[in-house]
């Protein structure tokens, strides 16, 4: 299948219209990606790998099919506060002060900490990655022309975005489902809510407190911007004020993504995006998995196993494939089976790879390369489907070792062609580190090597010599030399 086969059966869930759609980009070629990035106050846990891998998928099939994509994720170094609310402590400044250290200190160095965590996910980087903090003005600027346009206010040198207004000119809630006559009705009162004219109102611009770190000059006061308006700004900024897909966490389609559907349809006096992509939650005994609930595990105590939770450690690819293994609109319940199944599953398919290069051609093919390529791709075209790719991936191990094993054969051509696929789709879509094929068989030989030779030496300790000598003789023919010495018996492969 060419690229313009599978760009024309692109099928992505649109969570703004509640149903699978074809992808039709606004410019031929060209796709605009937005992802919401870290807030980064603290180390990465496996909540943040599901987005960065999730929308690490996207990136990498949309480039695989022939689009050029502009991927932009943020991080949110200010404006961030305690609770996803208006008032409270910045979460950043919150952290900073416990540490007494700068907020821009404790930012590079989760920064830099999201970054290794992602590059051992084999997470690519984005095109762009912009820092609210560096796009104060663009902020700034975004904030006043929805005040010129008169959907915002100004109290007590704070600016809020008039949601009322906005629900009876445009309608709110077109992406959440949310009711504002409910949204009101069930919003508690909170300190700092009498400056809004509305409860479900929400900050633009905040009047910094006396005691507040980050703040910056405005018009309006000595303050900080909105959690919400940093994406509206850098997402208009670099895609411009209509792009194609904006995607994150489902825990950000309200209030966040809501409230940037307000913004930018005032701002910009248009909707701004075409595709709304959201990814699932990562549970915990079905219990959402998040820094604010206290139930989190980092990455770093995955790949370490020194959280308390955990059986073993668990190789970042572990936890890729993990994250893979379920659709990305479907919940992935964390335990440590299921990490150790897709340890097991994971090593088959690294296996599989290995022996790929060993295949010995034949002179007819036993099964229709081509038809399982189809399938592959058609998992991939209806909204991303990794389990099915995974499934196909399996069905492609089992051709391999049948190959390998004498049991069916193929041409060279549908070995190379096999080859070829079975790499594009685990190591350059599914996104699996290549150099662990080899690394993975090593170890897997050592394991089986050490299992054999302790069953030879219990036969000679038994002067089972047959055995003992069948055992040398047989992995002889098999290309694997037996060297006893006084310290034991080692292994060569010949």
């Amino acid at each position: 299948m060419n690229n313009t086969d599978n760009q024309a059966k692109l099928e992505i869930f649109n969570t703004l219209s509640k149903k699978k759609e074809h992808f039709v980009p606004m410019h031929p070629n060209l796709v605009g990606l937005y992802v919401c990035g870290p807030t980064v106050y603290g180390e990465p846990h496996l909540g943040h790998a599901r987005p960065a891998v999730t929308f690490d998928l996207v990136f990498r099939y949309l480039q695989h099919i022939g689009y050029k994509v502009r991927y932009v994720r943020n991080i949110t170094d200010v404006g961030h506060l305690e609770n996803d609310a208006d008032e409270g402590e910045d979460k950043i400044a919150k952290k900073a002060r416990l540490e007494q250290l700068e907020p821009m200190e404790i930012a590079q160095f989760y920064i830099d900490s999201y970054h290794r965590a992602m590059d051992a996910l084999n997470v690519k980087r984005p095109s762009i990655e912009p820092r609210a903090s560096g796009h104060i003005i663009e902020q700034m600027d975004m904030v006043k022309r929805i005040l010129d346009k008169g959907f915002a206010y100004i109290s007590n040198g704070s600016v809020y975005f008039d949601v009322a207004k906005f629900d009876k000119e445009y309608g709110y809630g077109k992406l959440s489902g949310r009711v504002l006559d409910e949204l009101i009705a069930n919003t508690r009162s909170l300190d700092g809510q009498e400056e809004k004219h509305n409860p479900a109102d929400f900050a633009l611009w905040k009047k910094a407190s006396p005691e507040h770190i980050m703040r910056w000059e405005s018009p309006w006061s000595n303050g900080f911007p909105g959690w919400h308006i940093e994406c509206t700004a850098m997402s208009t900024k670099y895609l411009g004020e209509q792009f194609d897909i904006h995607g994150g966490g489902m825990d950000l389609l309200f209030p966040h993504h809501e409230s940037e559907v307000c913004q930018s349809t005032v701002a910009n006096g248009k909707e701004s995006v075409k595709y709304w992509m959201h990814n699932n939650m990562i549970t915990i005994n079905g219990q959402k998995m998040g820094k604010s609930l206290g139930n989190f595990i980092t990455l770093n105590e995955f790949f370490t196993g020194s959280h308390p939770t955990l059986k073993q450690a668990y190789s970042p690819m572990t936890i890729r494939f993990f994250v893979l293994q379920a659709h990305y609109r479907g919940t992935l319940d964390f335990s440590n089976d299921a990490l150790l199944a897709a340890e097991k599953g994971m090593t088959k398919l690294y296996a599989a790879a290995a022996l790929l290069p060993k295949l010995k051609a034949g002179d007819h093919s036993d099964e229709n390369i081509n038809e399982w390529i189809q399938r592959c791709y058609d998992a991939m075209n209806d909204d991303f489907n990794t389990p099915k790719l995974i499934a196909e991936l399996f069905d492609a191990s089992r051709m391999i070792n049948s190959i390998h094993d004498g049991k069916m054969t193929a041409t060279k051509a549908d070995l190379d062609l096999l080859t070829n696929s079975f790499n594009t789709f685990f190591f350059n879509i599914l996104g699996m580190k290549e150099e662990l094929a080899q690394n993975n068989q090593s170890e897997y030989t050592d394991q089986l090597m050490s299992l054999i030779l302790e069953i030879r030496k219990d036969a000679k300790a038994n002067k089972n010599w047959t055995i003992a000598d069948m055992i040398r003789d047989k992995l002889n023919d098999a290309g694997i030399v037996l060297k006893d010495t006084k310290e034991g018996t080692t292994y060569e492969l010949n």
